[in-house]
C-alpha cells in the first residue's frame, strides 16, 4: 500500500476570513453603482455567498440580494457520471434581470461548473453582467472562465487535490492541497 501523501494547509480559518473580507471588498469597488445579488453554487459556494452578503451590503451601503444554484442537472458530463445527481434546491427569490449577479464558488478549476451555473441563472432571466467570485483559483481552465475576484491562487497539478472545509458543513474553515492525489477532479 503506498503511502498517502499529506495535505498542506493553504488557508486556515484567519487566513480564510481575510480572503473573504478583500473578496467582499473587490466585489463593492468594481460596482459600486450596480443592484448587487450573490448567487452561490451548491454546497460551499452557496455558503461562502451568505457569509459575503452581509459584509457586501455593510460595505457598499445598500441591500444586496442573496441566492444559490444548484448546477447538477446543467452539468455537460450529465450522462457520463454514472450514479443519478443528488439535486438540491435552487433560490433566486429575486429577478435577475438588469441585476449585476456574483456568482460565488469555493474552487475554480476546469471552469465547467461554472458554465453550469450561468446557464442555470439564465433560466431565471437576464442579468446586466455575470461576475465570478472565487475562495480559490488552482488554474487548469477547459473553459474560457476567469474569475473576478479571486481569495487565493493555489498552484496545483492536475492530479492535485484541493479540499475546502468549512465551519457550517465540516466543523472548522481550512483549505487543503493533497498533492497528487490521483485523477482531476472536476470542479
Amino acid at each position: 500500500m503506498e503511502p498517502t501523501q499529506p495535505e498542506t494547509v493553504v488557508l486556515d480559518n484567519e487566513r480564510m476570513s481575510r480572503a473573504l473580507i478583500r473578496v467582499a471588498h473587490e466585489i463593492v469597488e468594481q460596482q459600486p453603482d450596480s443592484e448587487l445579488a450573490l448567487v452561490g453554487i451548491h454546497t460551499r459556494g452557496a455558503i461562502l455567498a451568505a457569509r459575503l452578503q452581509p459584509m457586501v451590503a455593510e460595505i457598499s451601503g445598500s441591500q444586496v440580494h442573496l441566492g444559490d444554484v444548484d448546477i447538477s442537472l446543467y452539468r455537460d458530463d450529465l450522462g457520463s457520471r454514472g450514479a443519478s445527481p443528488v439535486v438540491h434546491s435552487t433560490h433566486l427569490d429575486f429577478d435577475v434581470e438588469g441585476k449585476t449577479v456574483v456568482v460565488v464558488d469555493d474552487v475554480l478549476f476546469t471552469g465547467r461548473t461554472v458554465r453550469a451555473a450561468i446557464d442555470a441563472i439564465f433560466d431565471f432571466g437576464r442579468p446586466r453582467s455575470i461576475r465570478l467570485a472565487v475562495l480559490c483559483d488552482r488554474g487548469h481552465r477547459e473553459l474560457p472562465i476567469r474569475p473576478d475576484h479571486v481569495g487565493k491562487n493555489i498552484p496545483t497539478a492536475p492530479g492535485d487535490r484541493v479540499n475546502v472545509q468549512l465551519v457550517e458543513t465540516d466543523g472548522v474553515d481550512a483549505v487543503t492541497v493533497r498533492r497528487g492525489d490521483g485523477e482531476a477532479h472536476d470542479r
